[in-house]
């Protein structure tokens, strides 16, 4: 008869739960945790309205013999954005806008795109369909000139009428990886097992998927492809099940953020990040725990506040005595972004994080994942991530 892979013994998962359950009071004490996300999502005559008020102004302006002008929230200010740690980062109610004129020679072209993927909206609402932002961008690729423009321009819109992407009938092409003890039903119909020895693509629709079914004890994001992939050969989800894993490949796209927000509001398992030991690292695992600048506007729907560093950790480095030679001294840019970060309000309340980062700039030295494959090939999985997971080793 065969059996089930089986995972560790229940007493490995002993401190786990126990996180898990100082997890659970935090949220109960403070009350903090927003029922459904902060944001909701918009009904299609809200989304329709919202258009619709945004084109009779500029109609009033032009009757008014006025040039018209779009006004945005400013997304690159960080005047504009406030820290709360049971949210992350999220713009203040009023903040500083900027205005898209009509009548300006450096900004006429954006206002005539903005208009131009506003009626799209409208269009696909109105229909009840939805497209990709590369749809978006191939139906004139030459007007929009490159892909970033229309994403900087869908952005700008959810912002000005303060509803989320979805909302627009706009998805954005997944390029996360999900594996591990999960099960769901997409929007279609299409019931999706993540439980295989392949990774699954994160869903390009997450906030219409359902009936997600877990026994995960945690969910581990991984920064890098690469290390995904070796976790995945070396059976982790299996030597730790029942858990589950998530990569992003690098900075996480929208749909990869959500669906860690969404397991987090489903099932509130703790969740940990294996990233370098980097700046660049770190700022992944702070875009995943506190969100970005650029999407601060819909923050509620997007950040894990309860999300803990697992690895790889700049104290990890001498504790292990990984090789010096496969170490990377910081670049001019890594000390850069090392103290940008430090500077951030979130920091104040991550001591630790702050000791490590400090460890980091002392040191001026980086180390990637794969350096602990320099102590034995499957390090990693065998001894590193067990041992951290089993004594509590995350900060």
């Amino acid at each position: 008869m065969a059996f089930a892979p089986r995972g560790p013994e229940a007493s490995f998962f002993q401190v786990l739960d126990q996180h898990r359950a100082s997890l659970l009071v935090a949220l109960r004490k403070g009350g903090r945790e927003p029922a459904g996300g902060g944001t909701h999502l918009a009904t299609s005559s809200e989304v329709l309205a919202a258009i619709e008020n945004v084109i009779q102004d500029i109609i009033t302006s032009l009757a008014r013999n006025e040039a018209p002008a779009f006004t945005i929230d400013n997304r690159s200010s960080w005047e504009n954005i406030k820290f709360e740690d049971s949210v992350g980062l999220h713009m203040v109610s009023h903040c500083t806008t900027r205005k898209i004129k009509s009548d300006s020679p450096k900004s006429v072209k954006t206002f005539a795109l903005i208009l131009k993927i506003l009626s799209m909206i409208y269009k696909l609402v109105q229909s009840n369909i939805y497209a990709t932002k590369r749809d978006i961008y191939y139906t004139d690729s030459q007007l929009f000139g490159n892909q970033t423009v229309v994403d900087n321009i869908i952005n700008d819109i959810s912002c000005m009428l303060k509803v989320p992407r979805r909302s627009l009938h706009i998805l954005s092409t997944s390029k996360g990886l999900i594996a591990g003890n999960l099960r769901y039903i997409e929007e279609d119909g299409t019931k999706v097992n993540c439980a295989c020895t392949t990774a699954v693509a994160v869903p390009s629709n997450v906030q219409g998927i359902q009936n997600l079914i877990t026994d995960a004890k945690f969910l581990l994001i991984v920064e890098k492809d690469a290390t995904f992939q070796r976790l995945l050969d070396d059976s982790f989800c299996t030597k730790m099940s029942p858990c589950i894993m998530v990569t992003g490949k690098g900075v996480p796209d929208l749909n990869t953020r959500l669906l860690v927000k969404k397991l987090w509001d489903t099932f509130h398992i703790p969740i940990f990040t294996l990233v370098d030991a980097d700046p660049h690292g770190i700022e992944i695992m702070c875009i995943y725990k506190y969100g970005s600048m650029a999407m601060s506007f819909e923050a509620h729907n997007l950040t894990v506040p309860a999300i803990r560093w697992l690895g790889l950790l700049p104290s990890d480095i001498k504790r292990l005595n990984i090789p010096k030679g496969t170490l990377i001294p910081l670049t001019k840019q890594d000390q850069m972004k090392l103290d940008s970060i430090l500077k951030r309000p979130y920091i104040t309340c991550q001591p630790f994080w702050r000791k490590e980062m400090e460890i980091m700039a002392d040191s001026k030295m980086k180390a990637e994942i794969q350096a602990l494959t320099f102590l034995s090939s499957d390090y990693l999985s065998r001894v590193y991530l067990p041992n951290k997971l089993k004594f509590g080793g995350w900060i």
